[in-house]
């Protein structure tokens, strides 16, 4: 059984890769030097939303996946949580066009964040500057490659995903990803690479930072969105199975037995991409090795990210 050092090595991300540049309130600033004060509002308070982007080689270019749906998302997230950054659409899509390009990076990810800065301590954010920043570095699948091609084991948290009227849970905020911290350690001190997490009613909900869909006889099924984050790459494989497969989608609730008794299961996120899970709690999932459905959809999902699908070429927003 894994312990978490070892996890972290086998799946090698347990360091950053650094590039030359960040962007920083309008501005390009050495790797090294995007520094906040100690005060910041949202280092103490969880104040900040953020967005997860990852940016493609293609046969045309680096290209980054559904930008302006993830920069729309950031947008949303920050109105829901009450704040203005005064950036518009376009200029954040500039900006991640921008970082991307000036750090010379093929493929990577993006990390857009909006937070309350320094200023005002107290939890009223109403004197509290709002910056923004962009990152982009080099940053493998989330849970590896072994885990993409192999699949990972999984296990039912303890932890209980946040209700509705205790946090806004449409908005990618910060805050709401202590919840996901505490299951995912939770998950890698046990000897499993992740979490998946039950709602305040018992039912499935979604993983640490990922969706999950399940496959029982050719059918796809995943947590409503009122039960889960709405992820881009999750509406991108609902899209994928009804055009491409013509796989009935169903989204609706399940329980962790229907787990257990899945044909296949896997996972989806910008950071893990699509990536089979083939254990829950110790009990295999199927044969306990990728299924057939997974791994079509996986490898159309890559194509499309690669640019290797023009049909879906609005999906891709070229950097250059």
């Amino acid at each position: 059984m894994f312990n978490y050092l070892s996890v972290l090595l086998y799946y090698n991300i347990g360091s950053m890769q650094e590039a030359e540049f960040i962007w920083m309130d309008g501005k390009l600033v050495k790797w090294n030097e995007a520094k906040i004060h100690l005060l910041t509002h949202s280092l103490h308070y969880g104040t900040a939303v953020f967005e997860g982007i990852r940016c493609y080689d293609t046969p045309k270019g680096s290209a980054i996946f559904r930008l302006k749906d993830h920069v729309k998302r950031l947008l949303n997230s920050q109105h829901i949580v009450g704040m203005d950054c005064g950036y518009s659409a376009k200029e954040l899509e500039q900006a991640c066009k921008q970082v991307v390009k000036e750090n010379k990076l093929k493929e990577c990810y993006v990390r857009p964040l909006i937070y309350y800065g320094y200023g005002s301590m107290g939890i009223d954010t109403r004197k509290a500057p709002v910056n923004v920043g962009i990152a982009a570095f080099n940053f493998p699948s989330y849970l590896g490659k072994e885990g993409l091609d192999k699949g990972i084991r999984a296990k039912v948290s303890s932890f209980t995903r946040p209700h509705p009227n205790t946090m806004m849970t449409k908005a990618k905020v910060s805050g709401n990803y202590a919840n996901s911290t505490f299951a995912k350690m939770e998950a890698l001190n046990s000897g499993f690479q992740e979490a998946i997490i039950l709602d305040s009613q018992g039912y499935v909900s979604e993983c640490s930072a990922e969706n999950l869909f399940i496959s029982k006889q050719g059918k796809l099924v995943t947590p409503p969105v009122l039960n889960a984050l709405e992820g881009i790459t999750r509406n991108s494989i609902i899209e994928i199975a009804r055009k491409e497969f013509k796989v009935e989608v169903e989204e609706s609730l399940f329980t962790r037995d229907q787990l257990y008794i899945a044909d296949e299961v896997f996972l989806s996120g910008t950071a893990a991409e699509v990536t089979p899970i083939v254990e829950v709690d110790n009990r295999k999932i199927g044969s306990g090795k990728p299924g057939e459905l997974t791994k079509k959809i996986q490898g159309f999902f890559f194509d499309v990210a690669r640019g290797r699908k023009p049909k879906y070429s609005a999906w891709l927003e070229l950097v250059k």
